[in-house]
């Protein structure tokens, strides 16, 4: 059945999804453009779900990314409640698991992931939860009322910050992560022990370098997580955040280029796949020319949309990202610019015992990236550092009273 055709259809209302719809107005595009997405609701701001939403902080409708009216006022069709389950590059259609097809003459490919899950004994109890989207969330904080002790397992960003939330709200919470430290596969070691150390002093018990062997169940509900060593860790519910993975099968079915070690779908620097008028952008496009991983971040989904949205309206610009992220954990506000990946140095600015520093990355002798804890002027003026690459001494570096700017100009 078919169910219509759009100059442009975009694939995933996540970040990037609803980005490429603005762009594509903002360049000048003039076709229908019609932003399908798997959840029944209108675009929304992510982050937040780990953040103030499940917090209480923040009520759903102060995180939608545009107000409703803004999508038929610019000409946006919004398809919600969709998903995509095959594409026919030749054909230009892509059919839905309702079984309609609908036409593209260019498609935007931004489906983002989906979340790890776990596969040991006890998998499918009851009181398991990702934070992923809204309904995610939604199950989640209709379960806290009930419950005391919370597991986390995976000690990333997305755990850290949920763990934060939790603790706040008077739960007792442990963290269960496979590695030596926390943050172990983004940060240094010395941001790593401070952020341990934070969670600690707010009651958080931290389980490292330890894996998960058996969820414990009782009456189909989850009672405890068992430890590889036998332990086992009572939880009323447990969260996992072991990170993503990428969707982009329907598309590698069609024949685009994937990425090296299942990373996502390869694009070039106007963020196009290999398959004639398909771009693909957000947490499941992986740069030809970029450290060869996916870079989740809002600012990635951002900049990546917004190329493609260019390229598409006959404006390419080529794509020159220098990565951002951030993370709210207590009060505590940490800022990153560039990718400490493949780094050969760290410098520490300042004391982490005051709980205001930078942790900069060195490759090769050149700034590559920087950890800002409660540093938003080091976060602002060291990305003219990593934009450049350059060069400083690491001494003048550590000297936290000589400002980053100083140190670009003078480069």
């Amino acid at each position: 059945m078919t169910h219509g055709h759009y100059d442009c259809l975009i694939v995933g209302a996540g970040h990037a999804g609803a980005q490429a719809a603005i762009s594509l107005r903002q360049s000048g595009f003039e076709g229908s453009v019609c932003l399908l997405g798997d959840e029944p609701v209108a675009p929304y701001e992510r982050p937040a779900l780990s953040k103030e939403y499940l917090a209480g902080k923040k009520e759903f409708a102060r995180l939608l990314l545009r107000p409703a009216e803004f999508w038929p006022e610019h000409d946006v069709t919004l398809s919600p409640g969709r998903r995509v389950t095959a594409v026919e590059a030749e054909a230009h259609t892509v059919t839905c698991a309702d079984a309609t097809t609908i036409g593209y003459g260019a498609l935007v490919w931004c489906a983002g992931g989906t979340p790890r899950t776990l596969h040991c004994p006890g998998h499918g109890l009851d009181g398991i939860h990702a934070i992923r989207d809204k309904a995610d969330c939604d199950r989640l904080i209709a379960a806290l009322p009930h419950s005391r002790r919370i597991v986390v397992i995976g000690g990333g960003y997305v755990g850290l910050e949920a763990a934060a939330v939790l603790s706040g709200l008077g739960k007792q919470v442990v963290v269960i992560e496979a590695l030596d430290r926390v943050l172990a596969r983004v940060a240094a070691e010395p941001l790593s022990r401070f952020y341990e150390a934070e969670h600690r002093a707010h009651g958080v018990e931290l389980r490292l370098g330890t894996s998960v062997a058996e969820i414990v169940g009782r009456d189909g509900a989850v009672s405890g997580v068992r430890l590889a060593e036998g332990t086992v860790v009572a939880a009323e519910q447990v969260i996992v955040g072991i990170g993503i993975e990428p969707v982009v099968e329907p598309l590698l079915a069609a024949g685009a280029q994937a990425a090296p070690g299942g990373a996502g779908v390869l694009v070039d620097d106007l963020c196009r796949t290999t398959l004639a008028d398909v771009y693909a952008a957000g947490d499941c496009a992986v740069a030809r020319s970029g450290p060869g991983i996916r870079i989740e971040s809002r600012h990635n989904a951002t900049e990546q949309a917004d190329t493609a949205a260019k390229a598409i309206s006959g404006r390419p610009e080529p794509l020159r990202l220098v990565p951002l992220f951030w993370s709210n954990q207590y009060d505590l506000r940490l800022q990153t610019v560039g990718l400490s990946h493949g780094h050969d140095r760290t410098v520490l600015r300042g004391d982490p015992g005051s709980r205001s520093f930078s942790l900069v990355y060195l490759k090769d002798g050149a700034v590559a990236a920087l950890d800002c804890v409660n540093t938003a002027r080091d976060y602002l003026q060291g990305r003219r550092l990593v934009e450049a690459g350059t060069r400083v001494d690491p001494a003048l570096l550590a000297d936290a009273r000589t400002p980053l700017k100083d140190m670009a100009e003078s480069a």
